[in-house]
């Protein structure tokens, strides 16, 4: 079992799931097909390997260090390295790690995995919390380049956490269930999770179309026509004591959010796209480390857990529309369809009355689906936390990811 490329803040990892490459199950309208390296090494086991790259350049206004000219940067956003092995029908295991555009190396997945039906599946390790469909695509899965500012649900790394989930896809995957509990925010010393308290988090999906053809409780922004689409997903995360700036001014973390996609390939394999979110973030407390008012730095953050502090309360909305042209353009081996989107977010800051707003509006040059594209997006960034002429500046970035 190949497993996935998954995403997070990252993610959708690279999956074979019950002896099915992800080739089949992303082998999209637009060519895509994964391309791993499995080896077989007897009946229903294996060995998969893979990697992703997404490397970009950005152009920033006022991002250069004089404060005043714009910043030209070169950089590797993402580089993934994906390990899967199956040891029979029901029992595999997943190793993925991640260079980030620090350059740091960091452990993405560590997954036992056991898998006895569709219908009935547990995990356990590091991996993906049931969350909203932008953690669960990750970035090499959405239909943007860049991750959505409105996606803040709270992570040790790349949107992952510790913990444990139970998931399974029954009705044909008409609908898709996950629920899981995990080791959560601000488990430190002199934090407001002192006390070890759990986050428990549940997703729900109602596919009314075809079920969508993405791995485990996995999903992604677009699957470029391979399926028609309409697909509603409802979350929610709760955690005592989750929140705070220490275990005297602790709250509860209580946030959820809906998301809907629909997707519909016209004539001409011309493929509309259509999706939406909207976050509810509800904190019993002001979270340190947040830059709210009344906000403290963490007290203790070097246990190797970095899921401290900086959640806010208010709420968020997201929308994409995009549009994919069915003929193919370009020569042999670089053949591709192009792609234009426009994207809107916005979120509210309940405590501050602050508001970050993005606008993106660009194309994708789809060349084999999610594994090769190259994607050009202008975004204009408004932060009224921020002092003019800081407070709305304009991006521009050119990306392209590969993956084998």
């Amino acid at each position: 079992m190949k497993q996935l490329k998954k995403a997070g803040k990252g993610s959708l990892p690279t999956a074979r799931l019950g002896g099915v490459a992800l080739a089949l199950l992303f082998g999209l309208g637009a060519g895509c097909a994964e391309a791993d390296q499995t080896f077989q090494m007897g009946t229903d086991s294996s060995l998969s390997l893979g990697f992703g790259v997404r490397t970009s350049y950005t152009n920033l206004q006022y991002g250069a260090p004089n404060g005043s000219s714009a910043s030209n940067n070169f950089n590797v956003d993402d580089f993934r390295l994906y390990v899967s092995g199956q040891m029979n029908k029901v029992i595999g295991g997943t190793f993925n790690t991640e260079r980030d555009s620090s350059g740091n190396i960091v452990l993405m997945d560590g997954i036992t995995r056991f898998e006895f039906t569709p219908d009935f599946n547990v995990w356990a390790g590091r991996l993906l919390p049931p969350s909203d469909r932008s953690n669960l695509d990750g970035p090499f899965y959405l239909n943007v380049w860049s991750y959505p500012l409105v996606s803040m649900y709270p992570s040790v790394a790349i949107g992952r956490d510790n913990g444990a989930v139970i998931w399974g896809k029954p009705m044909g995957g008409k609908v898709v269930y996950s629920v899981g509990a995990f080791g959560g925010h601000n488990d430190g010393a002199g934090d407001s999770n002192n006390s070890g308290d759990l986050l428990y988090a549940g997703r729900l999906v109602f596919n009314f179309l075809d079920p969508e053809p993405a791995p485990a409780y996995y999903n992604a922004s677009t699957y470029y026509g391979a399926k028609d689409i309409l697909s509603l997903g409802l979350v929610w995360q709760y955690q005592q004591n989750g929140v705070g700036n220490s275990p005297s001014t602790a709250g509860d973390y209580s946030s959820g959010n809906l998301d809907l996609l629909f997707e519909k390939k016209l004539a001409g394999n011309d493929v509309l796209t259509i999706e939406g979110a909207y976050y509810h973030y509800g904190l019993g407390a002001v979270d340190c480390g947040s830059g709210e008012p009344g906000s403290q730095p963490c007290a203790y953050t070097s246990s190797g857990n970095s899921d401290f502090g900086g959640l806010v309360d208010g709420h968020a909305y997201l929308a994409t529309l995009e549009y994919m042209f069915g003929e193919k353009f370009g020569p042999d081996g670089f053949r591709g369809q192009w792609q234009p989107f426009v994207r809107y977010q916005e979120l509210d800051r309940t405590l501050s009355g602050t508001t970050d707003k993005q606008t993106d509006v660009g194309v994708n040059y789809v060349i084999n689906g999610f594994n090769a594209k190259l994607s050009a997006v202008y975004s204009k960034l408004e932060d009224n936390r921020m002092i003019a002429p800081l407070n709305n500046v304009n991006q521009f970035i050119v990306g392209f990811q590969y993956q084998y």
